[in-house]
């Protein structure tokens, strides 16, 4: 019996128009096992699936990290002919509802090299210090129309910039993370674990609290 598949009609066309698109390939690697649990089993196939699909796209599955706190963990990677590059863009359980929009955006962020941005943001980020690192985390839920927009910008920033890594974290599935936090709004971002943002900005407000969390 064949399984139920991924998505409807229109989502599988909604994905084609801006995947068949991407300027450059990209692999989707997820770390999980198909007999842990069911959200990794999932994000497996919706991978397996992603790349059956479009030619642009290809997948590893890895096994789980000692560092990874839940499962599944995506990575969209770009390549480079043979090479694998690594922006840090993660997502943070399997991706439903609204954050398919997530998903989608951080691949064309990571395709397009966070080329999207407005040209002022990319020269911002191409000043931060060789030796800085910072960490945005974008709390998102299923039914928030709103956390795509902040978990597209995020990706966005990690793909133009090697000093930043872009979590996109599905609170509706691990609550216990947006505790940690005392998450309360989706979305919410965190950057460095110390700046909290509730609420959608846009790019000059993220470089603004970018600019607090290195002070």
């Amino acid at each position: 019996m064949e399984k139920e598949s991924l998505f409807d009609h229109a989502t599988w066309g909604t994905l084609d128009g801006f995947i068949r698109e991407l300027p450059e390939p990209v692999k989707l690697v997820v770390w999980g096992e198909t007999d842990a649990s069911l959200g990794e089993r999932e994000a497996l196939r919706l991978g397996e699936k992603l790349a059956e699909r479009y030619e642009i796209v290809t997948f590893e599955q890895r096994p789980r990290r000692e560092n990874y706190d839940y499962y599944p963990v995506m990575g969209i990677m770009r390549l480079d002919g043979e090479e694998e590059i690594d922006n840090g863009v993660r997502l943070i359980g399997l991706p439903a509802g609204y954050q398919i929009n997530s998903l989608v955006g951080a691949i064309q962020a990571v395709s397009f090299r966070g080329s999207r941005l407005e040209g002022r943001t990319r020269i911002q980020l191409s000043r931060l210090p060789a030796d800085v690192r910072l960490d945005i985390e974008v709390f998102t839920s299923a039914e928030s129309e709103e956390g795509p927009l902040v978990a597209t910008l995020a990706a966005g920033m990690a793909a133009a910039s090697p000093q930043i890594r872009a979590f996109l974290i599905a609170a509706d599935v691990f609550p216990q993370a947006a505790l940690r936090y005392s998450v309360r709004t989706i979305p919410h971002t965190v950057i460095d674990g110390r700046v909290h943002i509730q609420g959608v900005l846009d790019e000059d407000a993220m470089l603004k609290q970018l600019g607090r969390a290195l002070k």
